[in-house]
């Protein structure tokens, strides 16, 4: 199979989409226009069922809805798709993007780092051991996920990109800095990438003698999109070979796999490019939100770790959809998120429950929901840090009220008559421009 791109231009010209009304059609065409759209022939011929249309998970997952925008937006979004104004079309698709909280967490303001005076463009740095970097090359997909947090990297809104070419700088940041043990290459997918490209990127860390980096971490999504990647395109074996480069040098590498339905990892492909990986030494660890509409179903999951770990994969995070673009789509309250978690959880082997969750990335840092408890007479979420911006706040159990309609940790209020979580402050002092978080860094 040669690969096929598929995007709002062109996604017509896919031969199944004939079952689509042309009214769908057209509502796929105004919410693209504001959610990044793209898909490959891959996922349309091997990963969606278009008699299930359209409910099918991956179809949603791919496909832009009516329903991801919210009507005011949608409304907003059908007038720019009707006018022959450019300049007018542009203005409001900027407006509905810049309303849907386009970079969450802090991701501008608070995350991007220093060497010396100068700011790092095209790399984050929430926690002390982890740094991420975005290579300008890998700032696309081989498909989009609808969901996806990332959506602003591929509006072409200067202004809402992470990329940098200078690994260079990164290499002089992580010698200054030698509390950071791992690196991950984020996008966008560095799986696009060609592995000379690649190679251009992660050599210099294996050759700078950087005793204090162990990990190598690449964030991709390819697996379940175009696993072929891996093994057959015209440049796998050069992309393998590099990870056995790695490995060689005393790193260690995780591919960080997206797989969000258990339907991604039935095909022979998937399974033949797992295999290509794990045999250069690299690991792999699963993630992915959970979502309605895609996944909100025990069984989804208990069947996906399952196949996950009979592959050799690790299970390693279940995530609550962000805060930024169709969350309110998306969105699955935190209570029946971790119902679910459990339910899946009860149901697998042991060596499937290496998987942590559920977790929001949010603001002060990850944190899990561990429970639902009744405590002296009051029900409360019980949450944990599992990382922090604060390394100190890791570990730590808190409380808030239980809200069966919290979707996010701005929802939550703390428990038992506190006016705060024990963070906040700390919190507020590092949004108002402390010197406390540099410290934490």
């Amino acid at each position: 199979m040669h690969y096929k791109s598929y995007s709002s231009n062109n996604f017509t010209k896919i031969p199944q989409i004939e079952s689509l009304s042309a009214g769908q059609i057209r509502e796929i065409e105004i919410v693209s226009s504001v959610l990044p759209f793209k898909t490959n022939n891959y996922v349309t011929e091997k990963l969606i069922n278009w008699e299930n249309l359209p409910f099918d998970p991956i179809f949603v997952l791919t496909f832009p809805q009516k329903e991801m925008l919210k009507p005011r937006h949608y409304e907003l979004a059908e007038k720019a798709y009707h006018t022959k104004d450019l300049k007018e079309k542009s203005a409001i698709i900027k407006q509905i993007r810049m309303e849907l909280n386009p970079h969450p967490a802090g991701q501008t303001d608070l995350n991007v780092p220093k060497s010396g005076e100068e700011k790092l463009q095209g790399t984050q740095h929430k926690y002390r051991q982890t740094v991420l970097f975005f290579p300008s090359q890998g700032q696309t997909c081989h498909a989009y996920c609808t969901f996806c947090f990332r959506w602003p990297q591929f509006t072409g809104i200067s202004e809402l990109k992470f990329s940098s070419n200078e690994v260079d700088k990164l290499v002089k940041y992580l010698e200054e800095n030698p509390q950071i043990t791992d690196v991950l290459f984020t996008g966008g997918d560095p799986m696009v990438m060609r592995a000379h490209i690649l190679r251009k990127y992660i050599e210099p860390l294996l050759e700078s003698n950087l005793t204090s980096l162990k990990n190598i971490r690449i964030g991709t999504k390819a697996l379940g999109y175009w696993p072929q990647r891996f093994y057959s395109d015209s440049d796998a074996p050069e992309l393998l070979k590099l990870f056995k480069q790695v490995k060689k040098s005393g790193k260690h590498l995780a591919i960080m796999a997206h797989f969000n339905h258990n339907v991604e990892l039935e095909t022979e492909e998937v399974s033949q490019a797992v295999k290509k990986i794990l045999k250069t030494g690299a690991v792999i660890r699963t993630q992915s939100p959970i979502m309605e509409h895609i996944n909100n179903d025990s069984g989804v999951w208990s069947k996906m770790w399952s196949k996950q770990v009979e592959l050799g994969m690790i299970p390693y995070y279940m995530f609550i959809a962000r805060n930024t673009g169709a969350q309110h789509y998306f969105s699955v309250p935190l209570s029946i998120a971790f119902q679910k978690y459990r339910e899946a959880y009860q149901s697998v082997s042991g060596i499937c429950r290496t998987v942590r969750g559920p977790s929001m990335s949010c603001l002060p840092g990850k944190v899990q929901v561990l429970g639902i408890n009744e405590i002296a007479g009051e029900k409360v979420f019980t949450l944990r840090f599992i990382q922090g911006r604060n390394p100190d706040w890791i570990g730590k159990p808190f409380f808030a009220k239980f809200d069966p309609k919290a979707i996010w940790y701005t929802d939550l209020v703390p428990a038992f008559g506190e006016e705060k979580f024990f963070f906040t402050d700390e919190l507020n002092k590092m949004l108002a421009g402390g010197d406390e978080e540099d410290d934490f860094e």
